[in-house]
């Protein structure tokens, strides 16, 4: 009988948490809501203090290595630097962090690169923190913006730099644009991305569908592209000089996700400073952790990468097309 009794409480906590899961989804509703979810975890501290000062997934090597979480991460911003050809820039290079966080990312740019950063995000409280962590001296600066539509001038930077940020902009070929519109002629654009398979030859099927929804709705975010179709978006800009090159990360990154759950067991000291709330509000992240895990094991989702340089012509083929029209 006692034994019926507690699989009986299990199986309705089992029932309460999935409903509340579902029922406190933070479904992308528009740019306040994307900043609001990011206000609220940099806030309370739970994510920096399991994901460190880099808000996106780490490189683990072809084929993967057992590898320290934060580390990790580190690895990325490097093996990224060097996958566009950043690396043989100058020292004072001008680069544009496109959802930079907290700054992890934008502060190695700056101090083991030399280059002059501005990180710009959507968030408020993440400008504060990504500020309050970064050294006097360092050549970063953060400030709020929206990657929809950037307030800076056309041609504005040597390079623009994104990494996770594409699944939150409800348009996508709005963003592409905005991307290269801020580059200089011959400036290099390179973005990081989660990309959910190109779906347009092969639908989505039965399981994939309801999956690609939690991972929408957990996270605030409208939409994935698929890799070649975000390559296509930026290709039909007018701003690219020569192809876009594109690549698939998803082996390296993928240990990233059972990783990040790990952070919670392997270091407990979070449950003392952050006490019950805390834990559950982790707790509550655990099932969408493994929803990635799941869709980038399987190839519903691809971790995408994109290099691009802008081009220099596209002025006058637009003065040209404008010309054409008047006649």
């Amino acid at each position: 009988m006692s034994f019926f009794f507690v699989l009986g409480i299990l199986l309705a906590l089992l029932i309460v948490g999935i409903a509340f899961y579902l029922l406190t989804a933070r479904r992308y509703q528009n740019a306040d809501s994307v900043a609001t979810s990011y206000d609220e975890w940099t806030d309370d501290g739970i994510l920096e203090f399991y994901w460190g000062e880099h808000i996106h997934l780490g490189h683990y090597g072809v084929p993967p290595k057992r590898k320290d979480f934060l580390a990790a991460k580190s690895d990325f911003v490097h093996e990224m630097v060097r996958w566009g050809g950043l690396d043989t820039l100058p020292s004072g290079t001008t680069v544009l962090d496109v959802g930079c966080g907290i700054g992890g990312s934008s502060r190695i740019l700056a101090e083991a690169y030399g280059f002059a950063v501005t990180g710009v995000t959507i968030s408020p409280q993440q400008v504060k923190r990504a500020q309050a962590l970064t050294p006097d001296g360092l050549n970063a600066q953060f400030r709020v913006d929206d990657a929809m539509a950037l307030s800076f001038p056309d041609g504005s930077f040597d390079v623009v730099w994104s990494i996770e940020a594409g699944p939150h902009m409800p348009d996508k070929a709005i963003f592409a644009r905005e991307l290269l519109r801020v580059l200089k002629p011959g400036g290099v654009l390179v973005v990081a991305d989660w990309n959910q398979r190109d779906d347009r030859q092969t639908p989505l099927n039965a399981w994939e569908r309801p999956v690609m929804r939690q991972l929408l709705d957990q996270w605030s975010h409208p939409a994935f592209a698929s890799i070649e179709g975000f390559a296509e978006l930026l290709a039909a800009t007018g701003y690219v000089a020569g192809d876009v090159i594109t690549a698939d990360w998803t082996e390296p990154t993928l240990p990233s996700w059972l990783d990040s759950i790990w952070q919670g067991i392997a270091r407990p000291s979070g449950l003392v400073r952050f006490g019950v709330a805390g834990l559950l509000k982790s707790l509550r992240e655990v099932p969408t952790l493994l929803l990635m895990r799941l869709a980038f094991g399987t190839g519903l989702c691809r971790f995408g990468m994109f290099r691009a340089v802008r081009s220099g012509l596209e002025a006058a083929n637009q003065r040209e097309e404008a010309n054409a029209t008047a006649k």
